[in-house]
């Protein structure tokens, strides 16, 4: 499997998503989108012009040769955008009236764009994909996209560290996975038990704590963040620090995760697929046989976090019936399978998991089993500068300037100031 697509591709809209910070829905999207169309039964036709980000906008030039040949009288024009321009881009294209036909679109900029994105039509199924996936394309009470491809976290850690602390099986409670990290640290040899998410993302990267607790974000009319459920999961957050078990001063700049990981510093660290990719290169030949991957430790529940793109279609396209057929071929389970040979990217489609070229690589088992249960950030506007106060109220709780109860009372405060858009 070809894992440096996922690496370009997902974890660069993790990257992307930073942009977003003060950006907010298109201010021109009029009075919104027009009814959703009507498909016929005929095959595509004309030119399909579709905008796709880092890796997957480089693979798919040649992948939809497949469909193109299927269908003889269309034509797909692909452009690749690189993630750092591709937001502000759309947002002129909406401005100016020159969107494309489709766009791969990142699940935390639905919100912000939505207003332009067409109504899935009927015909095209949107079921059938995970849920956390399929929650980031709805806008209001409308489906505004289609799941391409999903990214969640597992946990990572090092076999052979655990072994010489005396751990031959992944931990399956919160209790356990404590205990496992202290073991590391004390009897494995390793600086720090467990490395937890710090700097920017630091709040996003750690909802799987809260989540797992039982947690939400919102309750519908506006963000949940100073409840019992919170508190519990950002408590456990706090205790790897107080006991030293993980470093609050943890190096962010890029690579210190895999390369603290590989040479054993951090032995264990909850990170997506695009790291199996990054831990090769860095590591060599045979570090594989060195960790391996378990879903995540369950308080409640093991909840993980849910990203990745979806496939959209612009309100007024000049040829939206071929688009959307586009769109529904690149959702079909086996279509989907076809792209994580080409590329790695984890298919959203669910059925996608039991065609063979999924379900035969048993190094992405553990993150379909996580993609079971794992969720998305809510469809807003307002998130990106939600999640960034939210990183501030972690930074407060690894430098110990302020207990878990004061963080979340502030950021409750914080985010009802910023508002559920």
């Amino acid at each position: 499997m070809k894992t440096k697509s996922v690496l370009g591709g997902v974890a660069a809209l993790a990257a992307a998503s930073l942009l977003l910070s003060g950006c907010g829905r298109a201010d021109d999207a009029g009075e919104g989108p027009s009814e959703a169309i009507t498909l016929d039964d005929g095959p595509a036709t004309g030119t399909i012009t579709v905008w796709a980000m880092g890796a997957e906008g480089e693979a798919l030039p040649d992948f939809v040769k497949a469909f193109e040949k299927e269908n003889p009288d269309v034509t797909i024009k692909v452009t690749p955008i690189p993630w750092d321009a591709a937001h502000n881009k759309i947002q002129t294209a909406i401005a100016g009236g020159n969107t494309p036909d489709i766009a791969m679109m990142g699940t935390t900029w639905m919100a912000d764009f939505g207003d332009a994105f067409a109504t899935v039509p009927e015909g095209i199924p949107v079921d059938g994909f995970f849920d956390g996936a399929s929650s980031t394309t709805r806008i209001g009470d409308r489906v505004a996209g289609v799941p391409w491809y999903v990214d969640t976290r597992v946990l990572y850690y090092r076999t052979d560290i655990a072994e010489k602390a005396g751990w031959t099986q992944a931990p399956t409670s919160w209790d356990e996975l404590a205990q496992m990290a202290s073991d590391m640290q004390t009897k494995g040899g390793a600086t720090w038990g467990m490395r937890l998410p710090a700097g920017n993302d630091s709040f996003q990267g750690a909802m799987w704590m809260p989540w797992s607790a039982g947690a939400e974000l919102t309750d519908g009319d506006g963000w949940t963040l100073d409840t019992p459920e919170m508190k519990a999961g950002f408590d456990y957050y706090e205790s790897f620090f107080t006991s030293g078990i993980a470093d609050p001063d943890v190096d962010t700049s890029p690579g210190a995760t895999e390369a603290e990981f590989v040479d054993g510093t951090a032995p264990m660290v909850v990170e997506g697929p695009f790291l199996r990719g990054q831990l090769e290169a860095v590591g060599g030949e045979g570090f594989a046989d060195k960790y391996t991957t378990a879903v995540l430790p369950a308080d409640k529940g093991s909840v993980s976090f849910s990203g990745g793109a979806n496939l959209v279609v612009f309100d007024g396209s000049d040829n939206a019936s071929s688009a959307w057929k586009l769109v529904d071929w690149l959702s079909q389970p086996e279509t989907q399978a076809s792209f994580f040979e080409a590329t790695g990217d984890l298919p959203a489609a669910t059925a996608a998991w039991d065609e063979p070229a999924v379900a035969g690589d048993d190094s992405i088992a553990t993150f379909g089993t996580q993609l079971e249960t794992a969720k998305a950030p809510p469809v807003t506007t307002s998130w990106v500068q939600v999640a960034a106060k939210g990183d501030q109220a972690l930074e407060a709780l690894r430098r110990g300037t302020g207990s878990v109860s004061e963080v979340l009372k502030t950021l409750q405060g914080e985010a009802d100031s910023i508002g559920l858009d």
